[in-house]
């Protein structure tokens, strides 16, 4: 192909991508960047292109020149992508959770209460488990947390290389129910209320009948580690449920919409913390809590290490001022 007939086919794609490297340069406009990496792409085929064809050094530095710059803002970019989302781990999710005390206060009380209350009436009333739980999950229970069984958290044994299997099942599963709790709250936050009870007294009423019927070492060896982050990741679902539903029912000067727009973006940040927490919850239970050959005082000290690490963090994470934002 002749230079005159390939410049005049991809001048205007190399005009539009000066224009593109300008504006991020200049810092004026970031709607740039999603479609910046395939155009720096193409913009890189075109000089090997130029180069292996022997078009005019002119052509050729120009695009060179148009390449190095987009190198640099594609890395720039990335590096603020980068550091934007360990600005938000280190500081920005824990900063938000504290800012939302109340309505975490709140969910946390509606599921630990629940959890706990019901949990202790189970321990005393064996029978009430079957008022919440149909006969056979009973049963299911029971021969997951079998301590006769020999394995840990699942009816039947499994390979060590099927781990990765339960993984995803975790995550997905665990997902749903902190989903559930969280789009709840758009039912004037009613939904988020009902899903924080609802699992508070099924995991208490688990926990109830297994530690009466005995089974109460091998659940709590198992629940101790990943349940830092998972039981924390409800609490927290709730929270940003219950933060949509108030912005519905009290939504103040603003009108409903604007008030739920406003809530949304904190509850937001809420969930994507969720999510990471939902990920690393799901890892422990299936690469550590399942491991029936750890010590059950191993798995407690490691759970009360990891209940405190939880602790601290959402507590104290991102109080320095020179954290990254």
């Amino acid at each position: 192909m002749k230079q005159s007939l390939f410049e005049n086919r991809h001048k205007a794609e190399w005009e539009r991508f000066a224009l593109a490297l300008e504006r991020l340069e200049r810092g004026k406009d970031t709607s740039q960047v999603a479609g910046f990496p395939k155009a720096y792409r193409r913009l890189c085929q075109h000089l090997a292109l130029a180069q292996e064809r022997g078009y005019s050094s002119f052509l050729i530095d120009s695009l060179q020149q148009q390449a190095l710059r987009g190198h640099q803002q594609l890395y720039r970019q990335r590096s603020r992508a980068g550091a934007g989302l360990a600005g938000f781990v280190l500081a920005g999710f824990p900063r938000t959770v504290r800012d939302e005390w109340r309505f975490v206060l709140t969910a946390a009380l509606l599921f630990f209460v629940s959890l706990i209350g019901f949990g202790v009436l189970v321990r005393l009333f064996p029978d009430l488990v079957y008022t919440l739980i149909p006969a056979d999950q009973v049963r299911e229970a029971q021969s997951m947390y079998d301590p006769a069984a020999g394995h840990l958290g699942r009816p039947t044994e499994r390979a060590a290389s099927e781990d990765w299997v339960m993984f995803g099942y975790y995550v997905m599963h665990n997902i749903g129910i902190a989903f559930q709790t969280f789009a709840g709250g758009l039912l004037l936050g009613l939904g988020s209320v009902f899903y924080l009870v609802y699992n508070g007294l099924f995991i208490g009423a688990v926990a109830g009948h297994l530690s009466a019927i005995g089974f109460g070492q091998p659940f709590w060896s198992f629940v101790v580690g990943h349940g830092a982050f998972e039981l924390t990741s409800i609490a927290l679902s709730g929270a940003a449920g219950l933060k949509l539903g108030w912005a519905l029912v009290a939504p103040g000067r603003l009108t409903r919409g604007e008030a739920l727009r406003h809530a949304a973006r904190q509850s937001v940040s809420l969930v994507c913390g969720v999510m990471l927490f939902l990920l690393i919850a799901a890892f422990i239970e299936a690469y550590w809590s399942s491991r029936a050959t750890v010590a059950p005082l191993t798995k407690y000290g490691v759970g009360a290490g990891l209940w405190a690490v939880v602790a601290a963090y959402l507590l104290f994470a991102g109080k320095a001022r020179h954290a990254p934002e």
